[in-house]
C-alpha cells in the first residue's frame, strides 16, 4: 500500500489540523531553507531505521526537494511511522514555494551541495572550452573529463565532486 499524495495547499490545511511535516532532505539543505512547521529527519537516517517520534495518531506528511525522493522511498517512509496516516507532498518544497506558501531561509548557511556541484562542473566545462580554443586544443579534455564524471555520477549515484565539496570548510553549518 502506497501513501496518498497531497498538494502543498492540502498539506498546509492538514498542518493547521495538527499533522506533522517531515523534511527528508539533508540537514544542510533544511538549514538553508525549510517550511516553518517542518521537522528535519533526513532520508539517510530513515533508511538506517530511525522512526518519526511522537506521531501518535497524527497524520504525517513527508516532503523532499521536488517529490522524487519521497515517491521512490515511499515504503521506507511508511515504515518510519508507527501509527497515523502517512502522506507524501507532491512537488516537495519547490511546489510549496510555487504555491506561494512561506519558507524560512537562512542565507548564512551553505548552498546545497548539488547546486555547488552544478556551479563547479559548469565553470570547469566552460573553462575547458575557453582554454581549448584560446590556448591548446588538448585542454578540451578537461570538459570531457568533467562530462564523463557527471555521466558516472548519474549512472552510479556516487558523485566524487559532491563528496569533495562536502568536506570544504565553507560547507560547515553556521551555528
Amino acid at each position: 500500500m502506497k501513501p496518498e499524495t497531497l498538494s502543498p495547499l492540502q498539506a498546509s490545511q492538514l498542518l493547521e489540523q495538527g499533522a506533522l511535516l517531515i523534511d527528508i532532505r539533508d540537514r544542510t539543505d533544511y538549514l538553508r531553507e525549510h517550511i516553518p512547521q517542518a521537522i528535519s529527519l533526513p532520508l539517510t537516517e530513515i533508511t538506517k531505521g530511525k522512526t518519526v517520534e511522537g506521531s501518535g495518531q497524527q497524520s504525517v506528511i513527508f516532503h523532499c526537494q521536488a517529490g522524487m525522493r519521497t515517491t521512490h522511498h515511499a515504503d521506507e517512509l511508511m515504515k518510519a511511522v508507527s501509527s497515523g496516516k502517512v502522506f507524501l507532498m507532491s512537488g516537495g518544497i519547490n511546489a510549496w514555494k510555487g504555491a506561494a506558501l512561506p519558507t524560512t531561509e537562512d542565507k548564512k548557511q551553505p548552498l546545497p551541495v548539488i547546486r555547488q556541484v552544478h556551479i563547479t562542473a559548469g565553470m570547469l566545462i566552460l573553462l575547458g572550452v575557453i582554454l581549448g580554443y584560446a590556448v591548446d586544443s588538448r585542454l578540451f579534455l578537461l570538459s570531457g573529463f568533467i562530462g564523463a564524471g557527471l555521466v558516472f555520477s548519474g549512472v552510479t549515484g556516487f558523485c566524487g565532486m559532491a563528496t569533495l565539496l562536502q568536506k570544504m570548510p565553507w560547507n560547515r553549518p553556521v551555528q
